[in-house]
């Protein structure tokens, strides 16, 4: 059976959850556990989330989207760039 890994706006929900629960004087430990997340997770997903709110998530996912579209997009045109200029060359 596959393990379900959640996704970013579940990940700043339940950082959310860990800062309230210290903030009701919850040792940091057991409100990682409460979660449900080991130490390490929280710390990982602390430093790549933390402070990050949904409008903030939501524009990071749309560049990432949009960087992976011109990524590809530079890599076709420089595929047939040199696909142009072999045959230019007379080496087809």
């Amino acid at each position: 059976m596959a393990i379900k890994r959640p996704k970013p706006e579940e990940i700043v929900v339940k950082l959310r959850q860990v800062e309230v629960l210290m903030g009701q004087g919850m040792p940091r430990i057991d409100a990682i556990r409460q979660i449900g997340v080991t130490e390490q997770t929280y710390y990982r997903w602390k430093k790549k989330y933390g402070g990050m709110g949904t409008e903030q998530l939501k524009q990071l996912k749309r560049l990432q989207k949009e960087n992976e579209r011109l990524r590809r997009a530079v890599s076709d045109l420089t595929l047939d760039k040199l696909i142009l200029s072999e045959a230019a060359k007379g080496n087809f």
